[in-house]
């Protein structure tokens, strides 16, 4: 892991090459920690561009991929600081950083993607993106990311079957709690070392979307998928306080559109992708897919719902607000 010198001193690197482009255009950086090839990479190059249109050049975004300035969390810290501009991380672990993206991590708190997609783009997505303004961040969009199973080298079909497993998650307190309440041993392992923890029996399995089974190859340690798609966590791209601030009206309204055409853009490509993706992990890399009654699992977990909806009245506003949304879909 890199040192906060080691960290800055990329990031200064960094806004030195910045520094060439036209004498008048207000460069952002935005780091991320995904691969170019990932729908996320290529769905922030399509804003960087629609940016540059909207603004005439006069702002322009360069983004950072495969974690070049910091993992997830040193990215989100050093934009915090106000020594990066933009990041792009995910729910699970922005809630360590604002409480509020906790309730998008609730397991089974979206009945289906289209439900999921509308409170991604309703004023509970404002609220949560404005929530964390005074702690040197707010959101500017959040970026499907799929539904996230569990994958081993045997089927999980139902809670019972993760007795006694390790089980790889996301250092996040809610993807924590859900795997005890399933009755598996919850592991929080940094992505990267995920493979290898697989192949090493560290771990005994891990939750992800689709993607992961092919992009980082994970399909090839752990053959069953296990569909129970127990959560939809977004990615989320986020812009440092300070920086937003130093920003014109017209360049901030610039950003706010960009990122919302960016948006469907990356919901497109990205269903798109992994549909493309399972049938690579299954033609190419021998990977089971199996189907899941979901019922024992929506059951097992209820108690995140009510135990996080009774830590505050917003809490429990926002979890309301989600879950009201459902029923509108189907009138």
């Amino acid at each position: 892991m890199r040192t906060p010198s080691q960290l800055l001193a990329l990031v200064l690197t960094a806004s030195v090459g910045l520094a060439v482009g036209a004498a008048n255009a207000k460069s952002l950086r935005v780091s991320h920690n995904l691969p170019t090839d990932n729908p996320a990479h290529i769905s922030l190059e399509f804003m960087a561009e629609r940016v540059d249109e909207l603004t005439n050049g006069d702002l322009r975004l360069r983004v950072f991929p495969n974690g070049q300035l910091g993992t997830q969390r040193e990215s989100v810290e050093l934009m915090q600081n106000g020594l990066l501009d933009m990041a792009r991380s995910n729910a699970a672990e922005m809630e360590a950083f604002e409480p509020s993206y906790a309730v998008m991590n609730l397991p089974y708190i979206f009945e289906s993607e289209p439900h999921y997609y509308e409170v991604l783009t309703s004023d509970v997505a404002e609220d949560i993106f404005n929530a964390s303004r005074d702690k040197g961040f707010i959101g500017l969009a959040f970026m499907v990311d799929g539904s996230r199973s569990f994958y081993a080298n045997k089927a999980i079909k139902e809670p019972s079957d993760l007795n006694g497993m390790k089980i790889r998650v996301q250092p996040s307190p809610s993807a924590i709690q859900m795997v005890e309440l399933l009755g598996g041993s919850p592991t929080p392992i940094a992505f990267g070392e995920l493979y290898s923890a697989l192949q090493q029996g560290v771990v005994d399995g891990a939750e992800n979307n689709p993607q992961a089974l092919v992009d980082v190859r994970h399909g090839e340690v752990a053959k069953v998928y296990s569909q129970d798609e127990h959560t939809m966590i977004p990615g989320v791209l986020m812009i440092s306080t300070q920086v937003w601030d130093t920003l014109t009206e017209e360049q901030q309204n610039a950003l706010k559109q960009a990122a919302r055409e960016m948006m469907d853009f990356h919901r497109d490509l990205y269903n798109k992708q992994t549909l493309e993706m399972i049938e690579v992990a299954k033609n190419d890399l021998g990977v089971e897919f199996v189907e899941v009654e979901k019922g024992p699992f929506i059951e097992a977990v209820q108690p995140m719902h009510e135990e996080l909806a009774a830590k505050s009245d917003k809490m429990a506003d926002l979890i309301k607000r989600i879950k009201d949304r459902a029923p509108s879909l189907s009138e």
